[in-house]
């Protein structure tokens, strides 16, 4: 089964804004992939949805509770400095430690890597049409 790694800014536009993020979070419910994350990751979504978004903590927690209870968590033990806005190493790394064939993003600073390291790095819309659970 493929491993698949979302950025923080496609976990956010499936809370917040449905769409090709929501299908996403939807196909790895149905078990067409697994979904890999780690706690940078997870930190950095309930800080945005708090911060930015002015979510209350007892609205945050049932509502990402279920995006981290499809997600298998992985701990990134290999540190990278390979993109221009260092926080998204973060990312890298998490995708790296799962030995994820996607991972998906909005972040231009990621989506200019691709491929990175034998990781196909797409857009939300990218990894919907290439389909690659259905093989």
């Amino acid at each position: 089964m493929i491993r698949v790694v979302l950025d923080s800014n496609v976990f956010i536009s499936a809370l917040l804004f449905g769409g090709n993020p929501r299908q996403i979070i939807n196909l790895a419910a149905s078990g067409s992939f697994e979904l890999c994350c780690c706690d940078s990751i997870r930190a950095e979504v309930e800080l945005v949805l708090s911060v930015k978004f002015g979510w209350p903590r007892r609205r945050i927690v049932p509502a990402t509770g279920y995006l981290w209870s499809l997600s298998c968590f992985v701990e990134p033990q290999l540190r990278v400095s390979d993109c221009s806005d260092p926080d998204d190493n973060r990312v890298l790394e998490c995708a790296l430690q799962a030995e994820a064939a996607y991972l998906v993003t909005g972040d231009q600073h990621l989506l200019v890597l691709h491929p990175y390291r034998g990781i196909a790095i797409l857009t939300p819309r990218q990894f919907l049409d290439c389909k690659a659970w259905a093989t």
